[in-house]
């Protein structure tokens, strides 16, 4: 049962009665008492005349799984199986962060009808979010109390990724076919292979001309080349403590979400085979053997659930299952922090684990520098000193022939791309 708003004004409107009362030679106590008496009466009267909210059955409906961030609507049905009219008071229970709108629905239901509940959630976490079920109230005739119940019809709905980053990959597509020859001048070098023959035209580097098809053929024939495709890339997202680090409005482990994602897409449209890692001292997700249109649903699907562990990665076990997943990879992208040279010497220490033919890019995600003053001297000694080790970081990658490079969450997913890019261009992918 519950009671509402009208039961404790029922119960302070009880002192006109008892005051007129003891004017009248009533005891002031006994007048208390009677009216008291009253009210537990007219509720107890309320409650057994509300009808039973228990009576229904209930049905769910709406989408399975949305980006995080992205608003919409989970519709329950609710069907009346007494027989009794029921006016309820309808609130779904799902946990705070799937971002429900407040408040509670009211619908009237006739015996055997349906009446629907729409609620609006605006996700704001990552993951598998849940609703315990629909709280249902049932007023009594007074209004002054009634029944409530909660219907354990649980929902769920999953929460991915939300791929903001998504927005720089047209811009890249548009530099991934220039390079991979649909420009007028295509000219054969390092990390290049053969595509077709076409008949020669003015401006054309004679260099490239097939003599061989040219005399079988009635026309000057010219072999064009395109960046080498099939090229594995193996993406290693660390899960481990520094992966908790607040970066701008977010969490670092976020900003290397959205850089893999954004760098799988790229990839996998430049014909490479991309795989991912998300490690601390444990395989978080894994995922390999996917190409084309299904990498990016099992990308985002295996990052949903993992969260950032308040442990150190374990890199030595890290590389071991990276080698796992390919043979030959031609470049390994390690999304992790590099700010602290002291807490990263198990990870210099692992680095020579990697093949020495394969490219190695380390990225991390830094809070964004402002230029502001600081008003409080601890706080700009520690931005200077947080500055210092990075700087250091990056010599000591360097030193170790690994290319090293960090921006703010939201510039990080288009400088690695571009560094892909980069390397496409060179020949060295």
């Amino acid at each position: 049962m519950y009671v509402t708003g009208r039961y404790p004004l029922l119960v302070g409107a009880g002192a006109v009665p008892v005051i007129l009362g003891s004017v009248g030679g009533i005891p002031a106590w006994a007048g208390a008492a009677a009216w008291l008496g009253l009210c537990v009466l007219l509720l107890g009267i309320d409650v057994l005349a509300a009808p039973n909210p228990r009576q229904v059955s209930i049905t769910r409906a709406g989408p399975t799984k949305v980006l995080r961030d992205q608003a919409t609507q989970v519709t329950a049905t609710v069907t009346n199986t007494g027989t009794r009219t029921l006016r309820i008071r309808v609130r779904d229970a799902w946990q705070p962060t799937a971002g429900a709108a407040t408040g509670t629905a009211v619908i009237r239901i006739d015996p055997g009808a349906s009446g629907r509940v729409v609620t609006s959630l605006l996700p704001r976490r990552r993951g598998e979010l849940r609703s315990v079920g629909l709280a249902l109230r049932s007023a009594g005739p007074l209004g002054i109390a009634g029944r409530s119940a909660l219907i354990a019809v649980a929902g769920s709905i999953r929460v991915l990724p939300p791929f903001t980053s998504r927005r720089h990959l047209p811009s890249r597509l548009a530099r991934l076919r220039e390079l991979d020859g649909n420009t007028s001048v295509q000219v054969r070098g390092q990390g290049t292979e053969f595509d077709s023959l076409r008949e020669y035209v003015r401006g054309d580097d004679v260099r490239s001309i097939d003599w061989r098809a040219t005399a079988r053929a009635s026309a000057t024939m010219l072999r064009t080349w395109r960046p080498e495709r099939d090229r594995h890339i193996v993406i290693i997202i660390d899960t481990g403590r520094t992966a908790a680090t607040r970066v701008d409005d977010g969490v670092r482990l976020d900003a290397a979400m959205e850089a893999a994602l954004l760098l799988s897409a790229l990839a996998a449209q430049a014909g490479d085979h991309v795989h991912l890692l998300m490690f601390d001292r444990a395989v978080r997700a894994r995922v390999t053997g996917r190409d084309g249109a299904a990498l990016l649903p099992a990308l985002v699907d295996a990052m949903v659930a993992v969260d950032a562990g308040l442990i150190d990665t374990d890199w030595d076990a890290a590389f071991a299952q990276a080698r796992r997943l390919t043979t030959r990879p031609s470049m390994v992208v390690v999304l992790t922090a590099h700010d602290d040279p002291e807490a990263s010497r198990g990870f210099l220490g692992a680095l020579p684990l990697i093949p020495s033919h394969t490219h190695v890019l380390v990225a991390a995600a830094q809070p964004e520098q402002t230029e502001e003053p600081q008003s409080d001297a601890f706080e700009a000694a520690a931005r200077e000193r947080a500055r210092w080790d990075a700087d250091r970081m990056v010599t000591a990658l360097s030193r170790a022939g690994v290319d090293a490079l960090s921006a703010s969450a939201e510039d990080l997913p288009p400088r690695v791309a571009d560094r892909y890019l980069a390397l496409k261009a060179l020949g060295r992918l």
